[in-house]
């Protein structure tokens, strides 16, 4: 016997290129209903408010009091925790964009407001429900990790403002780190260039975890093609994945001639987006704990905030 739940009212803040991907994802979900878009531009909360069947909201104040069960912040960092307090004061569950807030004061004010209105707080850690992310940590499975080295590097993007690739890029690849090792950053070791933008633009970013796996990151926006692959070494294999395309290869079994066994482990194919939103959808209805917590946002961006010598 199935009971069919009352779908939940969810709002999306922010009508950008992440927030507009949040509405049509939202809008396609079982038991969800998308009543609210909000952004301070009136034409822009119109046109997305429209075209899924929502209403459009120009003020914070008003988003607030929609009588809303969740909200998605996908609204530039620096305002993530004012709305989110807000938002939790008035006993909604938050979907906030990775990074968790603009300053570590500011993500721990969150976690608080989370706690004390007995809230989801989860973090939009998008690479995180990645299929081939999974598919990485399930090969890895109970095997001693050496190393992890991510590349994630692309041209400029158009409508940067006001971060640069550690902050944009890097919290993606710094969380991907904590969830394959289970462990914490503790060693920092970052390397960073500006040639084009206001921020840096280019990061070689070194990390050792406190159980000593080593990783390092690539990033940048001075390639003019987009490269994602992450490379997992371990006692046994080495584990290679290409974000982009899905495609998940593991080596094993070197012989005596320095040849390898391959072979193509299985990621399904889904919207990583799709499956962060039924994950938050998920810890609403059962209580559980979300998949990507606000603390795992705090330390992401602790981390960032590091490598930019930065201590937030």
């Amino acid at each position: 016997m199935t009971t069919h739940l009352a779908p939940l009212r969810i709002g999306v803040a922010g009508a950008g290129v992440m927030g507009r991907n949040h509405a049509r994802v939202l809008s396609d979900l079982r038991d969800v209903e998308l009543t609210h878009v909000f952004d301070p531009d009136a034409v822009t909360a119109e046109g997305v408010a429209a075209a899924y069947g929502a209403a459009p909201v120009t003020t914070a104040e008003a988003f607030v009091a929609a009588g809303l069960d969740a909200a998605v912040i996908a609204t530039p960092n620096s305002t993530h925790a004012d709305l989110g307090v807000a938002l939790l004061e008035a006993g909604v569950h938050v979907l906030v964009e990775k990074p968790i807030a603009a300053t570590v004061a500011d993500a721990q004010r969150l976690i608080d407001a989370a706690k004390a209105n007995d809230r989801v707080l989860m973090v939009g850690q998008v690479e995180r429900f990645n299929p081939a992310v999974d598919a990485v940590k399930r090969a890895i499975d109970g095997d001693d990790i050496i190393s992890i080295q991510i590349t994630r590097v692309g041209p400029f993007p158009p409508r940067m403002g006001e971060v640069g690739v550690v902050i944009d890029l890097a919290v993606h690849d710094i969380d991907i780190i904590r969830h394959l090792t289970d462990s914490e950053i503790v060693e920092v070791q970052p390397q960073l260039a500006r040639t084009r933008a206001e921020r840096e633009d280019t990061a070689l970013l070194q990390f050792r975890l406190a159980n000593g796996v080593i990783a390092h990151i690539t990033t940048n926006w001075v390639t003019p093609y987009k490269v994602r692959t992450l490379q997992v070494a371990t006692r046994n294999k080495f584990v290679v994945a290409d974000l982009i395309t899905r495609q998940v290869t593991e080596y094993f079994g070197q012989q005596a001639d320095g040849s390898y066994q391959t072979r193509a482990v299985n990621s399904w194919p889904a919207e990583p987006l799709k499956k962060e939103l039924e994950a938050f959808a998920h810890a609403i209805r059962t209580g559980e704990p979300p998949a990507v917590t606000g603390e795992d946002g705090l330390r992401n961006l602790e981390v960032a905030l590091r490598c930019l010598g930065e201590e937030g």
